[in-house]
């Protein structure tokens, strides 16, 4: 009896727990499962738009680095961004106060020369020749006296660099970076000894561009210059050529001649650079030689292309070159005994022919130490040695 009465006590007590599981617990497991996959859905989706999301950041980080790696940038600079970074330069002169100048920029030129008070008469001549809505002026003090240039009209207008004894060259080198030149179309680096009566710059630039001269000069007048070089000497029935047919030494020049003396030559007392071939003749020259000889003979790498085209000599505006001997004198405006300037003149024509030595033994080291780069005149070279 008692075993019966427990046997209907469990069974009835077994339909009120699925009863509780039914209506409690089964909604709140279908609940929470929906609740679960809901989440991860969402967890999922997210963790794929994270995964592709990361994905583009390194995809763009990627490219960015590749991209900033092809980017060349000047030695110094990579710690600022970009668009701060002046890289050139000029010799404008700036107010220090009031408003700027805001007119277009003109096409400028550069007239460089290299000067000492004794020759003040001769150089206001040249740079009279230059109009100032073309040219800036710069001069190079070699006796260091700037002072007593201070009467004459265009003085303030140009800039002025001082220091006792140094040569064009060794001014050129330290203070016409071609970064800080770059605003010049042409550079006339010109020695102050110089005739211009029958010289027109205006006319010279109107020629250069016109036959696409990179490197030229003036001719000289053969019959009032000292001469140097026969293909500096003026055609008269010419506005510009660019070889010369004469025997020179052993060097017979022909139409077949494609080198200096003969073609691709100018002398260094009145280069005229563009600014490409300046860019690359100011890497040229050696900062501890300071005379410029062996320069000349090299210049045609410098020339942009062809240098039996692309260098020339300017016929119609020509220049008497007289010569004159300054350097080695005395550094400063006093009087000088004769003997002891001319000891020092020839000191400097000593010097002159050891640079030249040096000059030409680095250039044969240079080419032999150099396995990337190869000669476009080596053909033309060998023939005429």
């Amino acid at each position: 009896m008692k075993r019966r009465m427990s046997t209907s006590i469990s069974t009835k007590t077994e339909p009120k727990r699925q009863r509780l599981f039914t209506h409690c617990f089964l909604p709140m497991i279908l609940l929470l499962s929906a609740a679960f996959f809901i989440g991860s859905a969402f967890i999922i989706t997210d963790y794929k738009e994270k995964i592709l999301g990361w994905g583009s950041v390194m995809v763009l980080q990627y490219s960015r680095s590749k991209m900033c790696e092809t980017q060349c940038r000047a030695y110094g600079s990579e710690a600022l961004p970009r668009g701060i970074i002046s890289e050139t330069s000029d010799l404008e002169m700036r107010p220090l106060w009031g408003a700027q100048n805001k007119k277009p920029k003109l096409s400028m030129n550069l007239l460089a020369i290299a000067v000492g008070i004794k020759q003040k008469e001769n150089v206001n001549k040249m740079v009279k020749k230059f109009p100032e809505s073309d040219f800036v002026v710069m001069l190079f003090h070699y006796d260091g006296i700037v002072d007593q240039w201070k009467d004459l009209e265009w003085n303030d207008r140009a800039i002025h660099v001082s220091a006792v004894n140094q040569t064009k060259w060794w001014f050129a080198k330290r203070f016409l970076h071609p970064d800080i030149v770059s605003e010049y179309a042409y550079i006339f680096l010109w020695d102050e000894d110089l005739g211009v009566d029958h010289f027109n710059a205006k006319r010279y630039l109107s020629i250069i561009k016109n036959e696409g001269l990179e490197i030229s000069q003036p001719a000289l007048n053969p019959e009032k210059s000292e001469l140097h070089h026969p293909i500096t000497a003026r055609d008269k029935n010419s506005t510009v050529h660019r070889r010369t047919y004469k025997v020179i030494g052993r060097t017979k020049c022909n139409e077949n001649s494609t080198g200096p003396p003969c073609t691709g030559f100018v002398e260094m007392m009145a280069p005229v650079f563009s600014r490409a071939s300046w860019r690359c003749s100011w890497h040229m020259i050696q900062s501890d030689l300071v005379l410029g000889w062996g320069l000349d003979f090299q210049l045609g790498y410098c020339a942009q292309g062809d240098r039996t085209q692309k260098i020339g000599i300017v016929d119609s505006e020509y220049l008497i070159h007289d010569a004159l001997p300054t350097l080695g004198g005395s550094a400063e405006n006093k009087v000088s005994s004769p003997s002891s300037e001319s000891g020092g003149r020839s000191e400097v024509k000593k010097q002159s022919y050891i640079e030249l030595e040096i000059f030409k033994n680095r250039w044969k080291r240079a080419i032999n130490q150099d396995n990337c780069w190869s000669d476009p005149y080596e053909q033309s070279t060998k023939k005429q040695k």
